[in-house]
């Protein structure tokens, strides 16, 4: 157990550690007049303080070791030995079984709360000595909703519906009585989408079905077929929700709303599509309150981050981070902000929508219907004296223009560019109307990635490359050599893979390339001068990761050309 120092209240002891200043302190404070409440969760609500660091700081005030459950990987015989009604009850979590010393670790948000700790020792009747550790109240929260949440009757809600009840009738589905069997199997597969972690849920008619796909780690799964009298209604209540057109039927619409979901508020981007047997339509899942991930975390080896330090420390200039829809673009981007967020710096954003709301920095969603696109946008945002910009998106020439003009007027800005490649940006932005002379000497770096799915680390199997493999790998045949490939087991839901994590490329842009792009250099030729300045192109990080056991060759291969990078 840690040295305690529970003298010292936790507001003065975050101040002496520099996580919050005294007038944070005081504005929660006067919050807390207002709703009772402990001071450290209002200081997380009111942005001032992030979960992990009240965790950390009550560790050391309660002197109980802290740990983080966002990648904590949890023993399924640890689950099964506390019911699911004191787990709840008591906001507890079982983490790690040791037969052999009879120990039970479990997180809890108060260590120090003797009642649960010994119902959880009578209902383990003394046959285990139970070890506490602290967990923030949100990450707890999440974990005890993913491990014990209530499975969705999904099942028994199809057969409350009557066939008379999927019938649309838009003034009953215009409110949320959640006792209509409708009403709830919406809700129903909105809750286990996100339980599942999932990133989009597609709603697809066909002829005499409609199918629904989740999509989770990047790959579409069927998750249930109904029959396609379902769809109408159902499609009323999402159009309804996302505030779209219930009546347009044959054109495009695009919605959005929020639910609170698994204690947290999630956020639904609606996209409806007329096709040849109805409207498809689906949804992007955003989680406002997912953990923005730390820089050194991002996926670049210690090389290419020490490269990318180099890069953010210099005073202007853009940095552009490329990939498909969905390769984590974003996410990226805030790991560098919040790695540069500080008070004595202003930084802006522009985006659409915003996804992650994050303290201290200025945040804007574009609004077609304010006239407030990006090239607007960041016209505006010159005004409010910023150091830092991010765009969310350059896809035209009117903000490709802002941009540069931003970053050639002392600027750093920050955007994201639908490219394959880091070098593809350069005739990328060539495309959309930028001068050459332009862009040399103001593009800092380029990062591209994509996001591959990790193999479970309980059931991936060794084994050895045969020829084709050696030969995608760049490996001699008679090298000696282990990959990994997929299996599948009840933990990663006989998948053979959970979670991602990203493959990258970073080009840094120096003299000898900005007077190549400046000439109107060939794709062919910026590679080839690239390659001779350390540049390790996407398909490299690829086999580096497939050699050292983090993926399989084939997940590789769907996101990346293994093709790149081989001798002829």
């Amino acid at each position: 157990m840690m040295q305690p120092n529970a003298s010292l209240p936790i507001g003065r002891l975050l101040i002496d550690k520099g996580l919050i200043s005294d007038d944070q302190l005081r504005i929660a404070m006067q919050e807390q007049a207002r709703q009772p409440m402990p001071l450290g969760g209002l200081l997380v609500r009111l942005g001032f303080l992030s979960d992990a660091a009240l965790r950390d700081t009550l560790s050391e005030k309660l002197g109980h070791e802290s740990i983080s459950l966002l990648d904590f990987a949890i023993d399924p015989a640890a689950l099964a030995l506390i019911p699911k009604e004191l787990a709840q009850r008591h906001r507890l979590l079982p983490l790690a079984l040791n037969e052999t010393d009879k120990l039970l670790t479990i997180a809890i948000a108060d260590p120090d709360d003797i009642l649960a700790l010994d119902q959880v020792q009578a209902s383990l009747h003394g046959a285990y000595r139970i070890i506490p550790r602290l967990a923030s109240a949100a990450e707890l929260q999440r974990a005890l909703d993913r491990h014990y949440g209530q499975p969705v009757p999904i099942a028994s809600l199809l057969h409350e519906i009557q066939p008379d009840e999927r019938a649309v009738r838009p003034a009953r589905l215009q409110n949320d009585d959640s006792s209509q069997p409708l009403v709830k199997l919406v809700e129903s597969l909105l809750v286990e989408a996100v339980r599942e972690g999932a990133s989009d849920i597609h709603f697809e008619p066909e002829s005499g079905f409609l199918r629904i796909r989740y999509r989770i780690d990047g790959v579409l799964r069927q998750t249930l077929s109904l029959h396609r009298s379902f769809w109408p209604t159902m499609l009323v209540r999402l159009k309804v929700l996302s505030g779209m057109n219930i009546a347009e039927t044959r054109a495009p619409q695009d919605g959005h709303f929020s639910r609170e979901l698994a204690g947290r508020t999630i956020d639904f981007r609606a996209a409806a599509h007329p096709t040849l047997h109805g409207e498809n339509l689906v949804l992007r899942i955003l989680d406002r309150q997912q953990s923005i991930v730390p820089l050194t975390q991002i996926g670049l080896d210690a090389t290419a981050l020490a490269t990318l330090h180099e890069i953010i420390a210099k005073p202007e200039g853009i940095v552009l981070v490329t990939g498909p829809t969905g390769s984590g673009k974003t996410t990226t981007l805030y790991s560098i902000l919040s790695h540069l967020n500080q008070e004595s710096v202003n930084i802006m954003t522009l985006e659409d929508p915003v996804e992650y709301p994050v303290p201290l920095i200025r945040q804007t969603s574009v609004n077609e219907a304010a006239k407030l696109d990006f090239a607007n946008g960041i016209r505006s945002m010159m005004r409010q004296d910023p150091d830092i910009i991010l765009i969310g998106e350059i896809r035209d020439q009117p903000t490709a223009e802002m941009a540069f003009r931003a970053a050639m007027t002392g600027h750093q800005v920050y955007a994201t560019l639908h490219t394959n490649s880091a070098l593809g940006a350069i005739p990328r932005l060539l495309d959309i109307g930028i001068l050459p002379d332009i862009m040399a000497g103001n593009i800092s770096g380029i990062l591209a990635q994509r996001l591959v799915r990790v193999l479970c680390p309980h059931c991936k199997q060794p084994d050895a490359p045969d020829a084709a493999e050696r030969r995608t790998l760049g490996l001699p045949l008679d090298a000696g050599a282990v990959i990994h490939r997929p299996v599948g087991c009840p933990r990663c839901q006989h998948q053979g893979y959970t979670g991602r994590h990203a493959l990258m490329e970073l080009l840094r842009l120096d003299d000898d390339l900005d007077e190549l792009v400046a000439q109107r250099g060939s794709l062919r030729a910026l590679k080839r001068l690239a390659r001779t300045k350390g540049f390790r192109p996407l398909a490299d990080d690829g086999r580096a990761q497939v050699l050292n056991g983090l993926t399989s060759l084939t997940e590789v291969a769907r996101v990346a050309d293994l093709s790149e990078g081989l001798a002829p």
